[in-house]
């Protein structure tokens, strides 16, 4: 199974048209324009039921306290943990490619409405809706695609995975809210095939 997109190259930076912030010019950020990128899939495996789209960032630091902050730099050597920004499941089997921007174009504070979208598909929360758990003016349930916003302050380049599975289920059985550990634990052993890509981005100055 191959995976390949139009927005981006794998290995190369994704565009800020495709990222949820981008450099203000003065040293902060600013919302980009935050539209899912094009994806397009070939030679998918006998016996595909449905296919399930997961996008993940391994590069989030696992500690806060130099996140954004000013004279600070967050190392490269700070260990990392995954961070997911789109969960699309039930994609049905005759479907070969997603059209930039159908499922996500511009910032929608507090979120995006979910889990159903277009055509009986389904969306699940990504990890926006921890991160802004406690901003009182951002606060909501982020369900879809919401891009790249890493800290401004990085000195790691960060890695955007996205990866395509294709399953032995017409749908996954998940019920209500889910989040990226409930898509993967219920993918299991029901994976045909998978391929990924992968785009880089960083708001560090000193790196772009």
């Amino acid at each position: 199974m191959k995976l390949i997109s139009q927005s981006f190259a794998d290995q190369e930076f994704i565009p800020e048209k495709n990222a949820y912030g981008k450099p203000d010019g003065h040293g902060g950020v600013a919302l980009a324009g935050n539209a899912n990128p094009h994806l397009a899939w070939t030679d998918a495996p006998a016996g595909t039921q449905s296919f399930v789209i997961v996008v993940h960032d391994p590069d989030v630091p696992s500690k806060p306290d130099d996140v954004n902050q000013p004279g600070r730099e967050v190392p490269e050597s700070l260990p990392r943990i995954d961070f997911f920004h789109w969960l699309l499941v039930d994609i049905p089997k005759n479907l070969t490619q997603i059209i930039e921007g159908a499922f996500s174009s511009g910032v929608t504070p507090r979120g995006k409405a979910g889990p159903l979208t277009l055509d009986g598909m389904r969306q699940g929360l990504n990890d926006f809706t921890k991160w802004f758990a406690g901003d009182h003016d951002l606060n909501g349930d982020y369900f879809g695609y919401d891009g790249p916003c890493p800290p401004w302050n990085d000195s790691l380049v960060h890695r955007y995975v996205f990866t395509l599975y294709a399953l032995d289920i017409p749908e996954l059985p998940l019920e209500g809210k889910f989040t990226g550990p409930d898509v993967l634990a219920a993918i299991g052993g029901h994976v045909l095939g998978q391929a990924s890509i992968t785009g880089l981005y960083t708001l560090n100055q000193r790196l772009r």
